[in-house]
């Protein structure tokens, strides 16, 4: 059973003692060049260890948030030099797209990247590049960074003994319906 030994696999490592020195590592990156959701590893930190939801959430909002900032200088000072990547990596259309959202609604545009499934990076950089005032852009970027660590890791606090009495069986056949939609939704956007 492939997916409950790897649920059982992300469990144990969210358990490991550098599990928190990860967590920050991966939440900096993420928000300036990584492209896996802080979520992915968040979830599972909270699953293992519920009681710690709140230190979790507040590492991965911190630590994003520095992550951001950085992303902020990319922008800022290299965006000549990572315009290439982000035509390469297919960004370009979203940097775009931040571009003009910037426009329509200035800095609460950061706050809906910092909140929602939008890759978050894309907006740190455009911040920079596009020379928003590095303090509201901190600011709402903790408020939304904040929001969405904060909801996640109290959402599986609350559900983490539903979620742990979920049976293998389940937990395969969860994991392999997720696979299909993201097949299928890769599909549709190509």
């Amino acid at each position: 059973m492939l997916f409950n030994s790897l649920y059982n696999k992300v469990l144990k490592w969210a358990e490991h003692k550098h599990a928190d020195k990860y967590l920050a590592g991966m939440s900096f990156a993420e928000s300036s060049f990584f492209p896996i959701p802080v979520d992915v590893m968040l979830a599972p930190m909270v699953l293992a260890t519920p009681k710690r939801w709140w230190k979790l959430a507040l590492i991965a909002t911190v630590t994003s948030v520095l992550g951001g900032i950085a992303g902020y200088f990319i922008g800022l000072f290299a965006f000549d030099l990572i315009t290439p990547l982000l035509h390469k990596y297919g960004y370009w259309e979203r940097f775009e797209q931040a571009r003009d959202w910037f426009e329509l609604w200035g800095v609460w545009v950061v706050f809906i990247a910092g909140f929602s499934p939008i890759p978050y990076k894309v907006f740190t950089i455009a911040s920079g590049a596009l020379q928003m005032s590095l303090l509201p852009f901190a600011f709402i970027s903790l408020v939304g960074r904040g929001a969405r660590f904060g909801l996640v890791a109290w959402l599986v606090y609350l559900s983490a003994n539903k979620i742990k009495a979920i049976s293998p069986k389940w937990i395969e056949i969860i994991g392999w319906v997720l696979v299909i939609l993201a097949i299928l939704v890769y599909i549709t956007i190509r």
